[in-house]
């Protein structure tokens, strides 16, 4: 089918000429069972629920009934395609957990099922009915007046014969010409037809086009599978430190202590000057592979959590850092995570552009949401843009929810707040 939905295609002149009109018809003729399969299963459903609910075993069957409109309405969503090209999205969102009772807590809590079973109650006792009606009213017509011929001929024996139950044709002629007629207007019912099925389609999406319930499950799911994407790189970056502290840098401890043995050879000069320069190198390279795998990821925040990092990011600062974490218990990895490099980029820009002789870090976990200040006593002036990285910092923290306030006058003190919700509404376990 081509991209023109029904409305503009009826408009256009080739439109008896293409599929559309056949479309129009099968849409609306395909209402008729399905209509009817679901009234049958509304009013099965609803007496032997209501009857047997008194002993308690009707009452899935009432829950059934109740969620009908769920596969009415995803039914619907593929037939509408027979007429509209644009699909016309699901507004259910994915259940929290696997399971069924999970599953139905999501349904029965969603705008979107109940409106969907109205939709499915309006299709059974009263749009289905219609649709036949119409389309029933055109084959009735047209097949009366084109079948003329026929029945004059196979029921008549070539004697008179009542067209459509108002005229008597006494000839085959009249016959031919109540045919002709109905050929004629054939075409002509396709416009009615096309007009029926516009509307029909217009009620079916206007009735189950995602609302604002819909675009909070886009939004929620949004939010899982940016989640998602924090957890898996910081999956891959714990597997960067894991090969460098597995792989590189055992072979440079192995290569610097080859090389201290070779030294304590005495070899003449000047190789063992050599020797002397390249174990020197060597160990450099170690204490900068050992820096750069605790800035992928520390071991010390795995093994120990947020507090002992922080501490232990403070002993290495170059402006001295007075800690106070009040943290009961662990916080979750993703948490812990986005909060300790919140930390170190705030440390380091203390350390680069405040100034300050002394900085602090105070934090305390309320259960509910984890609330830390970086603060310093240096010149102030601080900003989220210009290549500070806190910009980052404040993307990464709006992932779990949280925020990052700054406040740095001129002259300073600059204070920086992170606050995190200990659980955040999209947190990927």
């Amino acid at each position: 089918m081509s991209s023109l939905t029904l409305r503009q295609a009826l408009v256009r002149r080739r439109y008896l000429l293409g599929a559309m009109p056949w479309r129009a018809a099968l849409y609306l003729l395909s209402s008729v069972p399905a209509g009817l399969l679901v009234l049958v299963s509304v009013l099965l459903l609803a007496v032997v629920g209501g009857a047997l609910s008194v002993v308690l075993v009707g009452l899935p069957l009432l829950m059934v009934l109740a969620l009908i409109g769920v596969p009415v309405a995803a039914v619907e969503r593929r037939r509408l395609r027979l007429i509209d090209p644009v699909p016309l999205g699901d507004p259910h969102r994915p259940p929290a957990r696997a399971g069924l009772a999970s599953w139905l807590g999501t349904r029965l809590r969603e705008r979107a099922t109940w409106r969907e079973f109205g939709y499915a109650l309006l299709f059974a006792g009263v749009l289905w009915p219609l649709e036949g009606l119409i389309v029933g009213g055109v084959l009735a017509v047209c097949g009366g007046l084109l079948s003329t011929p026929v029945v004059m001929a196979a029921v008549t024996g070539g004697d008179e014969v009542r067209v459509l139950k108002l005229h008597l044709a006494h000839s085959y002629p009249q016959a031919f010409a109540a045919a002709l007629l109905g050929l004629v207007l054939l075409p002509l019912f396709a416009y009615p037809l096309g007009w029926a099925a516009v509307a029909r389609a217009a009620l079916t999406r206007a009735l189950l086009m995602p609302g604002a319930d819909g675009l909070d499950a886009r939004i929620e799911e949004l939010g899982r599978s940016r989640m998602r994407l924090v957890d898996a790189f910081e999956a891959e970056r714990r597997r960067i430190e894991r090969d460098l502290h597995d792989g590189a840098q055992q072979r440079l401890v192995a290569l610097s202590m080859t090389l201290g043995l070779a030294r304590l050879e005495s070899p003449p000069e000047p190789l063992g000057g050599l020797l002397a320069a390249a174990h020197e190198e060597a160990g450099k390279a170690l204490v900068e592979i050992r820096e750069l795998i605790r800035g992928i990821h520390p071991q010390v925040l795995t093994d120990r959590g947020l507090a002992a990092a922080v501490e232990d990011v403070a002993d290495r600062s170059a402006v001295p850092v007075d800690v106070d974490l009040d943290l009961p218990e662990r916080l979750p990895r993703p948490v812990e995570t986005a909060v300790y490099f919140a930390l170190c980029e705030a440390l380091a820009n203390v350390a680069k552009h405040s100034g300050a002789g002394r900085a602090w870090v105070k934090g305390r976990d309320d259960g509910e949401r984890l609330t830390v200040e970086v603060g310093d006593d240096g010149a102030g002036g601080a900003s989220t843009t210009g290549g500070s990285g806190l910009q980052g910092v404040a993307d990464r923290l709006s992932v779990l929810d949280g925020r990052l306030l700054l406040s740095s006058p001129a002259g300073g003190p600059t204070v920086l707040r992170l606050d995190v919700p200990r659980a955040p509404a999209h947190l990927v376990e």
